[in-house]
């Protein structure tokens, strides 16, 4: 079963998921979408995304570009820039961080827990 992960924790985290997924390689909006469903994260809401790249895009993280469809009108492409190649390598720095201090603080809960049920 598959944990309820808080929208604003998926909020905090979507940017960087959706800049590493644009490193791979571009993408227009619902198709980024489906790539952040195959990881899972699949109860981002479809209006979130289009939002944040407009916002990355404003920042300077990603560039949009029309480009014709071979399944119906044009779409509009999103690359990532140099600078948002910058933010996408510090977002795994810090979630690197945060991922060691979180898993240390499980791990010595459950020691902690272990110790208690003795």
């Amino acid at each position: 079963m598959k944990p309820n992960i808080s929208s604003q924790m998926l909020k905090g985290i979507l940017q960087g998921v959706m800049l590493m997924i644009l490193f791979k390689k571009p993408d227009y909006g619902y198709g980024i979408s489906k790539q952040i469903n195959r990881y899972g994260l699949d109860d981002i809401p479809k209006g979130t995304i289009y939002p944040l790249l407009t916002m990355m895009e404003k920042r300077g993280l990603v560039e949009g570009k029309m480009q014709p469809s071979a399944e119906g009108p044009d779409r509009k492409y999103y690359f990532i820039t140099s600078d948002g190649i910058v933010v996408k390598q510090q977002f795994i720095k810090e979630w690197q961080f945060l991922e060691s201090a979180v898993n240390q603080l499980i791990d010595e809960g459950t020691i902690d827990e272990n110790k208690r049920n003795d």
